[in-house]
This record gives C-alpha cells, sequence and structure tokens, in this order.
C-alpha cells in the first residue's frame, strides 16, 4: 500500500519503531528521530509499502547541507528571526526547526515524501517548536506577485540533473520578486555555484552509511 494510504498513526508508528531520537551531531541543540542505517531502513520501507524502487528515507537522516544550514542560521538568527520562511525539500525538518528556534515565523516546511509530514511533526515537537508541513511538489509552481517568504533555506538538494534544474529555476523565480535563498550543500554534482556566493565552510561529521567520508566539506551559500 502505498505511504500516501498509509494513516497518519500508522506512518508515525513506523518512524518511531525505526528511528532514535538524539542530537543532531553538528546542531546539537537539535534532536531528531533518526535512523542509525540507511539501506535496512530502505529496505523495511519497501517491504512495509509493497513497491520497489522507492527513493531513499531522506527524514531519516541529517544529511552535511542540512547540518551545516541549521548550524548557521542559529549562528546569524538576525537573518531569519521575525521573518516568514520556507525549507524546501525538508526531509527530517532540520532547518525549518532552526529557523523557528531562531525566531522565525511562520516557518513552513515542504517535501514530496508522504513520511516527511509525520517526521517533522515528530521532530517538531520533540524541540518545541512549530512549522507547517506540506506534503507536495511546488517546484514547477510560478511565484506569487509578490513575495510570500522572505526567506527561502534549501539543504541538500542538489543531487540530482532534473531536480538541481527544477530547484534552481524556483529559486530563481523566487529571488527575483525579493526572496532571500540560503543553500546548504558539501559540493554536490550539481549545485550551481556560478550562481552563487560562499556565505561559510564547516567540516560536518555524518554517517559513513550515506557519504563517501565520517567528515563532509560543507558550505553555506547565497544565491547571487
Amino acid at each position: 500500500m502505498p505511504a500516501a494510504h498509509w494513516s497518519s498513526a500508522k506512518r508515525t508508528g513506523f518512524i518511531r519503531e525505526q528511528t532514535v531520537l538524539r542530537p543532531v551531531a553538528h546542531v546539537p541543540e537539535i534532536v531528531l528521530h533518526l535512523a542509525d542505517e540507511a539501506t535496512p531502513l530502505w529496505q523495511r520501507t519497501e517491504e512495509e509499502l509493497e513497491t520497489l524502487g522507492l527513493p531513499p528515507p531522506y527524514w531519516a537522516f541529517a544529511w552535511a547541507g542540512g547540518q551545516a544550514l541549521a548550524r548557521y542560521v542559529l549562528d546569524h538568527r538576525d537573518l531569519v528571526a521575525g521573518r516568514r520562511v520556507l525549507d524546501l525539500g525538508s526531509g527530517s525538518g532540520l532547518a525549518a526547526i532552526a529557523a523557528a528556534m531562531a525566531g522565525a515565523a511562520p516557518v513552513v516546511a515542504v517535501d514530496i515524501d508522504p513520511f516527511t509530514e509525520e517526521a517533522i511533526a515528530l521532530n517538531a515537537w520533540a524541540n518545541g517548536i512549530y512549522a507547517e508541513i506540506l506534503v507536495r511538489d511546488v517546484l514547477d509552481q510560478p511565484p506569487p506577485q509578490a513575495a510570500r517568504y522572505d526567506v527561502i533555506l534549501v539543504g541538500d538538494l542538489f543531487y540530482e540533473q532534473v531536480t538541481a534544474g527544477r530547484a534552481l529555476a524556483f529559486l530563481e523565480r523566487h529571488a527575483a520578486i525579493g526572496t532571500a535563498v540560503l543553500i546548504g550543500d558539501p559540493a554536490r554534482a550539481y549545485l550551481p555555484k556560478q550562481r552563487l556566493m560562499k556565505r561559510q565552510e564547516y567540516q560536518v561529521p555524518v554517517t559513513r552509511e550515506l557519504e563517501d567520508f565520517a567528515i563532509k566539506h560543507t558550505a553555506v551559500w547565497s544565491l547571487a
């Protein structure tokens, strides 16, 4: 049965069973429901949903780009405090949680994976913050006539060519009407560096289940 057809309670129970609530390595102020290993969880998800070829469970891990972005937001609270923030491709909700902790309001987390609705809700509750959660693909939507968000946060979304191209076009449309864009990324293959300005660099601890190194050199960028 597709995840979208599961009840919210069933998805919540699955997340609780497959993860452990613990601090994020580079942002210990934040706790997330995190999985220890990617492949067993991926296989378990496919078995439960009786579906093969599912995307990885991005919501169950603190990716390097998201960790760097969350660290940057918490260390530069003035960038989001009192401002409207969208966390694009939110996954676990890490960047959205950091924004809310830094005083942003409202905070909207958007992702396409049905599990993210419950994962972000659990993580938001664990950190004592509120975020609106949307499960939909917004990348091809035209921007509103006036900026709906003051800041868009993007963590680790430039890993695949088509998605990267759509994401950049979405971000440029919003930047053109006055929205600031901050991107956390460990130099993924399709990061459009020629369009970005580097803000800060970090050495981010990650699991070797996900990455080629235990420490990923990761930067926070703004859309130039």
